[in-house]
């Protein structure tokens, strides 16, 4: 899904002070940083899968409000590291937040306030154009992660539904070493069952980090429903069938 999205800058902008949740638990060259020697906490942010996931649960395009506030996620990310970094006395362990995300072609002035904010709140972007299937920016995410575990990883989020691509990398890296890595994954629950089944993999909601969204999400499920019935909204249009393949 390519990410040629309308997102005004108030939604990556920093407004009232939330407080974060802390739950425990390549050839891309990436954010420089000045103490190479420094051990990270990585938080990947898979845009065009979760902006999916969100309008899935919407049953239609999120406007800018409803998307999430980075300014919240980077408060958490802070609080996580201050936590990880506690457990480590000695060692120098940094935040790095990295958003990665498709560029459709003709999109890229509409586009340009949304990435142009989450720089400014402090995350790092990546951005490639979205030519054709293969232009997604699963690779790119991943040999991130892996160029950041060869240099030192206290800790791993990654942000994303995508399982296949996922599970297999982020439970290797769960389980290397003595002591493993720890390794959170973010999302929405009713596409994360991948994650939530895993056994070195620890799952935290979107929606249970403070501040993150400005109003609740109208999620239903299966094991919610009313008393009176509900639609469950397709997780992508019908036309879609016209260009995907099998």
């Amino acid at each position: 899904m390519s990410m040629s999205l309308a997102e005004e800058t108030t939604a990556a902008t920093p407004e009232a002070a939330a407080s974060p949740e802390v739950v425990s638990g390549s050839a891309l060259s990436g954010p420089s940083d000045s103490d190479s020697s420094s051990r990270r906490v990585l938080l990947v942010w898979d845009a065009p899968n979760l902006d999916m996931g969100l309008g899935s649960i919407l049953g239609r395009r999120p406007t800018a409000l409803e998307r999430p506030r980075f300014d919240a996620l980077g408060r958490w990310l802070l609080a996580l590291t201050a936590q990880v970094s506690s457990g480590q006395p000695g060692a120098v362990v940094e935040p790095e937040a990295t958003v990665f995300t498709n560029i459709a072609p003709g999109s890229a002035e509409v586009v340009r306030p949304w990435v142009d904010a989450l720089r400014n709140v402090g995350f790092a972007v990546f951005a490639k154009p979205k030519i054709d299937e293969d232009s997604d920016v699963d690779r790119d995410m991943l040999a991130h992660i892996e160029q950041r575990r060869r240099e030192g990883l206290a800790a791993l989020v990654v942000a994303s539904a995508d399982g296949q691509a996922f599970r297999q990398p982020l439970e290797d890296i769960a389980r290397a070493g003595a002591g493993g890595t720890p390794v959170q994954v973010i999302g929405f629950r009713e596409h994360a069952s991948w994650a939530l089944a895993s056994d070195t993999l620890a799952f935290v909601d979107l929606e249970d980090i403070e501040g993150v969204f400005r109003e609740p999400l109208p999620r239903i499920g299966l094991d919610s429903l009313p008393d009176q019935g509900a639609w469950l909204q397709p997780f992508r249009p019908l036309s879609a069938l016209l260009t995907t393949r099998v």
